[in-house]
Parts: structure tokens; sequence; C-alpha cells
């Protein structure tokens, strides 16, 4: 069978013991791998009344079926776990090397279960699984931790993910980053990394992935590479940055390259991810583009989701000019919007969860209740744009959750349809999957999700209450959101 290596790394940090176990090929059948996969395992593995930051709580690396393949993006893979912030099945995305390299080294997935003692970092070449004590570089920002174990290993291509002191901090606004400027953002994977007291993975292979008929892989890549070449993503076109530019990169794998590096006047080279200009910028009142290449650089080097950062600071400015933060709590430093240096100040805060960085920490949503003004936490005034939700809305959350488990970029949705991916799996797994067969295993993963939440709380909201029927009909759920054992039986679940 092409595309899965075999094998699973589940690595015990309280024993200091790691294991392989060969990868459940039926399971694997209908749920794929990467979100898929590892979701199913954490749903059957961890109960959903176990704290997330508890040693009982794992933490899955795990790449798609096809990354590490020479199919065009095929460098996605997921971190799935149990998260701090509200108890439920997440997962975040990474681009970048690391995932590729673990399907090189030889495996579908690493599960990380346990606490080790004390701080360390773990190495993956090959056969080869290391446990080794990580004291001289906690404490240290990410892209310095880096530098430094890649020197150790005495390997400058190994690829490493590492936490900054958010991570170890355990903000729930930490992130893991990958090939520095790659990350796994949102819902406090980095948390969860944090809680198990480790710094960094890092992993370099020297295998390879098998496909099971390379020839119509190639037929149906040449056609695949067409319909990619031509995605109407400004990459490229769209320059209000260029004075800053240096160059694009692109993950392994990818013909888009949406990631642009950009250098400051300070001469500080940094990849500007394309959301920050907004997030960091205009959002705070600020327009500098210097001052926020640096705080996004900052957010990076402490390991803290940027969107997240930019989220919790607009709600803290709020809350400060409408006289909820009393202003014995800034510890001098100015919280308002339009100010650059406030901002950097209030990252530092954040990242060592210092004074009020300690409850800006713990998310928006959190923040604004903690001073009994939940309603400047909401995104949205209503939730109007969601009344379209049907059967279009299922369909292609379903594909998404597809592409997820594949380990291709979201981005290729633009350009492939159903059926593309369909002839890709077969060509690559050597399977027989029909579109309908495909697009079952994105329903079932949707619902193993959703089943695994509603066993921690996911009431529906009074907000949403005239819209989510006719979703739940679509979806096969009954009237509170649950999913019918009919729905569940066809799903073979």
């Amino acid at each position: 069978m092409g595309g899965y290596t075999g094998k699973i790394l589940r690595i015990n940090l309280t024993a200091r013991q790691a294991n392989i176990e060969y990868l459940n090929v039926e399971l694997a059948s209908r749920y794929l791998s990467g979100r898929g996969l590892a979701g199913k395992i954490l749903a059957d593995e961890v109960s959903s009344n176990v704290d997330a930051l508890s040693p009982e709580n794992k933490l899955f690396f795990a790449p798609g079926v096809l990354t590490g393949t020479n199919v065009p993006t095929s460098r996605r893979f997921m971190a799935v776990t149990k998260s701090p912030l509200n108890g439920r099945l997440v997962f975040s995305n990474f681009g970048g090397y690391w995932g590729s390299q673990l399907k090189f080294a030889g495996y579908d997935m690493v599960i990380l279960e346990g606490k080790a003692e004390h701080p360390v970092y773990i190495v993956i070449q090959d056969n080869l699984v290391e446990i080794k004590d990580a004291a001289h570089v906690w404490g240290k920002d990410a892209f310095t931790a880096a530098d430094i174990l890649k020197k150790e290993i005495g390997d400058q291509f190994i690829k490493i993910l590492t936490i900054g002191p958010a991570g170890e901090k355990l903000s729930l606004l930490a992130m893991i980053i990958n090939d520095l400027y790659r990350a796994a953002g949102r819902n406090g994977v980095g948390t969860v990394m944090g809680s198990k007291n480790i710094k960094a993975i890092m992993v370099r292979g020297t295998g390879r992935v098998e496909t099971a008929d390379p020839v119509e892989l190639k037929r149906v890549l040449t056609d695949t590479m067409k319909k990619i070449k031509g995605i109407e993503i400004k990459t490229h076109t769209h320059t209000q940055t260029a004075k800053h530019r240096a160059e694009n990169d692109a993950c392994y794998q990818c013909p888009i390259a949406c990631e642009h590096y950009s250098k400051s006047v300070k001469g500080e080279g940094a990849d500007l991810d394309h959301k920050c200009p907004e997030a960091l910028g205009s959002d705070l009142g600020i327009y500098d583009d210097v001052a926020i290449q640096e705080a996004h650089d900052l957010c990076n080097k402490l390991g803290l989701d940027q969107i997240s950062v930019s989220s919790v600071l607009a709600t803290g400015i709020e809350l400060a000019q409408r006289g909820y933060i009393r202003s014995e709590e800034l510890d001098g430093i100015p919280l308002e919007f339009g100010n650059t240096n406030g901002m950097l100040d209030w990252i530092h805060k954040i990242a060592y969860s210092e004074g009020l960085g300690f409850k800006m920490g713990l998310g928006s949503d959190n923040l604004a209740k903690s001073y009994g003004a939940s309603n400047l936490s909401r995104p949205m005034k209503k939730q109007k744009a969601s009344r379209a939700l049907g059967d279009e809305d299922k369909t292609f959350q379903d594909l998404s959750a597809v592409i997820d488990s594949l380990g291709l970029c979201l981005f290729t949705s633009r350009a492939l349809g159903l059926s593309d991916y369909t002839e890709i799996v077969n060509a690559v797994i050597g399977s027989k999957y029909t579109n309908e067969d495909l697009l079952t295993c994105g329903e079932r993963i949707w619902n193993n999700e959703r089943l695994y939440d509603l066993s921690v709380d996911c009431s529906m909201s009074e907000e949403s209450a005239d819209f989510l029927p006719q979703y739940y009909i679509e979806r096969g759920w009954d009237e509170t959101g649950v999913p019918m054992l009919e729905r569940l039986n066809r799903l073979r679940m």
C-alpha cells in the first residue's frame, strides 16, 4: 500500500520509552491519516473529562496520507490534542518540511503521552529515537533554542519543532514553531507541548514514501499541476509591501509559494504572514509596516500566535478604554490603539505571563469574562453570515477534513475538485475510492470530532438557534445537534 509507512511512533515521556506500533490499515481506510486518524485515536484513548494540561492528555503529530510524496502541496501535517481552551478535540495545521521528514523516517504519526520529569527534547533519526535533556534551552526563545539544538546534533538540515517561553509558561495562546516561521498557531497546542516539558522535537529521515501506481500518478499530476498553477491567489501580483520584500518561499512540493520573506529598514529578515498586517496592524490601529514586522517576529520568537495576540490586545484596549481595566493593572505600559511600543511590551508580558499579561494569555473571551464584559470578546455582533449553512457548507466541511487528512494545502480546493483528489489518492495508495467514498471519510471525521465535543460540552447558543436546525438536518443530527444512530450506522461508526 502506497502513501502510508505502516508505523506509528508512540513516546511515553513519563517512562522515557519509545515504541513502534503497526498502523491499523482498516481504521486508516476509514479515517485516512493526519487530522482524521489522529482525531479518531485521540477520541478512543483520551477521556473527555481529562484535564488538557495533565499527563493523561496526548499530543499527536500526524502527516497526511500524501505528505512526503511528489503531489503538489503535499507537505501539511497536523498537531492534534484535547484543547486547554475548551476541552474539545482540536487540530492545528503546519506547513514546512517537518511532516515530510517524519514520513521519510518511516512513521505515519508520533503520539506523545505522559509528562517528562524535567525539560527535554526529542530526536528522531530513522530508527533512532532519543529523549535528551533540554535544561540549557528551556527559557530561551524558539529561534535561539533551534539554533543551539541543531549545532548540538551537528545537522543543520534536521527539521525541528520548538515552543517559546509562552508555551513553557502555559499561555493558552502558545503555538508550536516549525522551520522558524511556520507554525501550528491556535487551539493551545503549544500549551499542551509545554505542559509535557517538551522544548523541541527534531526529525531527519533517509527513506522515501512509496506510491502504488507511479505511472498513473504522473498522468494525474500533469493535469493537476496545470490547475494549481492557475489558482488566482495574489502571491506575486499584490505587492503593497514590495519595498520590504526580499523573496517568496514555498513549503515542500508547493508551486504556490505563498510565503513572503521581507526585510525591514533595520536589515532584519522575517517571514510576514499574509494575515499579519491586519492582525498586528490595522486591528490595533498600527500602520507602520516595520513595527508590524517587528511584532510579528517577536511573536514567533516567543511562541505566540499572532492572530490570538491581536484579538486579546484589541479586547484589552476596549476594556481599558471603557474603564473595566484599572490603570494600576497596566504597570505603566500604555494599552491603547496605535501605540507601537505598548504593543511590543504587552507581547512580552503575555508570553511570560506577567501581571495583566497572565489574564491576556487566557484568551480574549476569558479576559472579557473576567471583567464581566463578555460582550466585548465577540468577533461578530450577529451571525448573519452563517445563515447559508446547509448542504453546500456540509460538503465543503467534509472535503476540508479530507484535504487535511491527505496532507494537502487547503488552497488547492480553489483549483481542484473532489474527483481530482480521488484520482490522486487512488494512484498513491492503490485504493479504489469513489468520490462518494472519499467524501464519506470527511463526514466520518466530522462526526468523530462532534461526538467528542458533545461529551465535553457543545450546546447550541441562543444566537445560532434560528439557523442551525437546517444544518443539523443536512448532517443527520437531531434538533440538539447530536448525531443520530441511523447516520452513525451508515458511516460505520
